[in-house]
């Protein structure tokens, strides 16, 4: 079932200017395919004239329609006798009122300063009408059609709203007057190829549909003072027995057109800041979408009809970036990592809005970050750790670009002595609460309300005596059998933890995991208490990766390598690589080395390491241990231990603790071919730079 402006694709001959249809035909056609009609128009003309005017431009256009249609008692005459075409199904009086819709909206739009005032209808007095926000896909479209011509507008409006090809389209576009119908269609499907398949659903989207406005009054003080004005001027033009026309515009110019670039971002950071303009998502849109992150949140919270709370909201978010002078706008600022301090500029998405352990939030997201705004509800509540003093708001900024199923599934909403409240993803069916250091003892099933809000999280303490993660599982509508870990390092969204297991005899590259597993949760309970060093710092997600295990000397037992890779939102990562010994109960020993910020090592675009430290046995005797991932055959020490073995572990006897320089060879490294060699420098005692091939 389609809704009443989806239409089917149309490729019928169209009518000659001379063949009009009858006044009641046109009429009629009008009438059933008004909305799409609209919408063509409405793509067409230009975003220059303002969303109001531009919504009764388009209105105008395909009512004044009628009027070229030939008189009903004359075009009866010469038709004679037909057969009434069905309901909903085109025709020829449908491509005539198309045909004549583009060309007068081209016309209208190759005018800088078309006014209204020649169209007498529709007429709207004392309101402002614009269309509804669309998601942030049709904020994008919307400002790339604007940097086109009409005639591409129109093209590309025919080729994606109207189902033509591109025959038809050349030929309607020929007809409406374009001099080069061929290459404002190459342009257009440039644009269509880019968009790619939503292109027609963004088309039908609320940001492209002139039929379903909102309403806002125009500037009422202005409006009072042109009231006062022209009952002023009738009164002089009355004694003065004079006869004239006052003609007045229909929307009197609130603003400059946004002809400059500060202009413009006045404008935009006035759309940002309407309340009324906040994007909502259907509550069930996530179910059925490819994309499964932020952008399918829907609104939830007691306080989401709430426009004062919501006012405040944004304008402060507004007003504590905006101000580059000091702190003087009584709000808090707080802002991670690599994060811009930007103020809103097009409308946010709204994720939560209501009172939340004593605190009114707000949780909103722009597309790249997550903006929470908490104020204190009339002092009451418990005092929040690290929230904004009773009577002080307080707005927090974090990035959340590329936000995905696991590292878009919760955001911190409150923190509090007794612990953090996350918003859930709608698409988590369950969640619990467990101790990375205890990987034995089950995890504890979280309560979580109508609105999402799970019960507090406990924080870690100082002396990592617990490390309490989340431990939840998407529902099967999107993906089976899916559960994650995520842990708080007090920042909005919590990481994401993975790890990828050591390679095994024969066994292929392995890539990171869920580590929900019992492995995986009993090697995280050695690399839990290094989360806490990383608090604050910005981080995405964690991974650990056992890299290498090696067979101690003197029956020792069995050690591992890891390298633990903490990556932030923008790609870059810090790597710290540890060596563990066989006691599970004992906590990694870092490996001496730089601590990069910005390195691709232990990722997949770095999968050689190389690691040695010096290492003393039961016995008391010294050695110098050394391990490579899979893919190095060969590794040699130079400096206080000089030794070279084939294969990817090393164990010398050292009779110093001085320097050592690794390297390592990694077959067929740069060539392809498996033949040629490639060196790897290591990482360990005394070394500045972590190994990479």
């Amino acid at each position: 079932m389609q809704s009443h402006d989806t239409f089917p694709s149309t490729d019928i001959p169209h009518a000659p200017a001379a063949q009009r249809p009858g006044r009641n035909e046109a009429e009629a056609a009008l009438v059933e395919h008004y909305p799409r009609l609209v919408r063509l128009a409405h793509l067409i003309l230009p975003p220059a004239l303002g969303r109001h005017r531009r919504v009764l431009a388009a209105h105008a256009l395909v009512q004044k329609s009628l009027s070229s249609a030939a008189p009903s008692r004359l075009a009866d005459a010469a038709a004679g006798p037909t057969v009434p075409a069905q309901r909903g199904e085109p025709g020829p009086v449908l491509a005539w009122l198309r045909q004549h819709v583009v060309s007068a909206a081209l016309r209208a739009a190759g005018r800088p300063r078309w006014s209204l005032g020649r169209t007498p209808f529709p007429t709207v007095l004392g309101l402002r009408l614009f269309p509804g926000a669309g998601g942030d896909d049709e904020l994008v479209l919307e400002s790339t059609l604007a940097t086109v011509t009409p005639e591409v507008r129109a093209a590309f409006a025919l080729r994606v709203l109207e189902g033509l090809t591109a025959q038809s389209s050349a030929l309607l576009l020929a007809a409406a007057g374009v001099s080069a119908p061929e290459e404002v269609l190459r342009v257009a499907e440039r644009i269509r190829s880019t968009v790619g398949r939503d292109a027609e659903s963004l088309l039908h989207g609320a940001e492209f549909d002139p039929c379903t406005v909102q309403a806002r009054p125009t500037d009422l003080l202005r409006r009072h003072h042109r009231t006062r004005l022209t009952a002023l001027a009738a009164a002089v033009l009355l004694a003065a027995s004079t006869t004239a026309v006052l003609a007045l515009r229909p929307e009197p110019s609130a603003r400059p057109a946004p002809s400059s670039p500060a202009t413009a971002l006045a404008a935009a950071s006035a759309r940002a800041a309407d309340p009324g303009l906040l994007l909502r998502t259907p509550a069930d849109r996530w179910s059925d979408t490819a994309r499964v992150d932020l952008t399918q949140w829907p609104a939830r919270g007691a306080g989401t009809g709430d426009t004062a709370l919501l006012t405040r909201a944004l304008t402060a978010w507004a007003q504590v970036t905006g101000d580059r002078s000091g702190d003087r706008t009584g709000v808090r600022l707080t802002v991670t990592p690599d994060t811009p301090a930007s103020p809103p500029a097009a409308p946010a998405r709204l994720l939560f809005a209501g009172p939340v352990d004593g605190s009114a939030v707000v949780l909103l997201h722009d597309g790249e970050r997550i903006i929470r705004y908490a104020e204190p509800l009339g002092g009451r509540g418990e005092a929040a750790v690290g929230e904004p003093a009773v009577g002080e708001p307080a707005v927090e900024l974090a990035r959340a670009d590329d936000a995905d199923v696991t590292t878009g599934a919760a955001v911190a909403l409150s923190r509090t002595p007794r612990g953090v409240r996350f918003l859930l993803a709608p698409w988590i069916d369950e969640s619990a609460v467990r101790d990375l250091r205890r990987p034995d003892v089950p995890a504890q099933r979280l309560a979580v309300s109508e609105f999402g809000v799970t019960d507090p999280v406990p924080q870690a303490p100082n002396d990592c005596g617990r490390v309490p993660a989340l431990q939840v599982r998407s529902s099967t509508r999107i993906v089976e059998d899916h559960s994650f870990l995520l842990a708080d390092l007090g920042e909005l969204s919590p990481t994401h933890l993975t790890w990828t297991p050591a390679p095994g005899t024969g066994a292929p590259a392995r890539q990171p995991r869920e580590a929900t597993s019992a492995a995986g949760l009993a090697a995280w309970a050695r690399s839990a208490c290094a989360l806490q060093e990383l608090r604050g710092t910005g981080v995405r997600a964690v991974n650990r990766w056992e890299f290498a295990q090696q067979t101690l000397p003197e029956r020792a037992g069995r050690a591992t390598w890891t390298c633990t890779r903490a990556e932030s939102w923008d790609g870059r990562g810090r790597v710290a690589v540890a060596w563990e010994g066989p006691d599970a109960r004992s906590r990694p020993v870092t490996v001496p080395g730089p601590a990069p910020e910005d390195t691709a090592a232990c990722s997949r675009f770095g999968q050689h390491l190389l690691a040695g430290t010096y290492w003393t046995a039961p016995s008391g005797a010294r050695y110098y241990l050394a391990a490579g991932s899979r893919a190095v055959t060969t590794i040699t020490a130079r400096g206080a231990v000089s030794a070279t073995v084939r294969g990817p572990v090393l164990a010398v006897r050292a009779n110093t603790t001085g320097s050592v320089r690794l390297t390592g060879t990694v077959p067929g490294s740069g060539s392809g071919s498996g033949s040629g060699s490639g060196e790897l420098r290591g990482w360990g005692e005394g070394e500045t730079d972590p190994g990479g091939s």
